[in-house]
């Protein structure tokens, strides 16, 4: 059991230390609002974002989804969307909660941004319980960022 417990602690901060890896260095905080954003750097105008959402409720496959988004964001997506990892457990600040109707352990919110101005957002749930299968994940994953962050409006 302490073996468990030691690689389960050791899987999440291993995923909050790659973290700082994938969140982007333009000063850009994800506490700011949308115009903030927009504000910091022109590259952000017509750049959508990849909110990967997660709170303090136990999930034994959390972690190893989170590497897999991260792993996926870096090989396919970086140079194409801004990715954030927040944890909104404790979100009194920002409404992450109500804004994006969150309440699952961990939530994928892929928000369009064209233009200088976002356009709505579409959920993605329950990557945690596709883990088992990282083929499936990653082209699940990948079709769902591609359609609806590539479409034209």
């Amino acid at each position: 059991m302490k073996i468990f417990v030691a690689t389960l602690l050791s899987l999440i901060i291993s995923t909050f230390n790659s973290y700082a890896q994938v969140e982007p260095m333009d000063g850009y905080m994800p506490s700011q609002g949308t115009q903030e954003y927009f504000n910091i750097s022109e590259n952000n105008y017509n750049k959508s974002i990849i909110y990967v959402f997660f709170n303090n409720e136990p999930c034994y496959t959390c972690a190893a989804a989170i590497e897999m988004i991260e792993n996926l964001y870096n090989s396919e997506f970086s140079e194409d969307y801004n990715m954030f990892l927040i944890n909104y457990q404790n979100d009194d600040e920002n409404n992450f909660i109500e804004t994006y109707q969150l309440s699952q352990p961990l939530e994928v919110v892929l928000v369009r941004v064209d233009d200088g101005a976002s356009f709505g957002y579409k959920k993605v749930e329950n990557l945690q319980n596709m883990t088992s299968d990282p083929v499936s994940f990653n082209d699940y994953l990948s079709n769902q960022i591609t359609d609806y962050l590539s479409a034209e409006y």
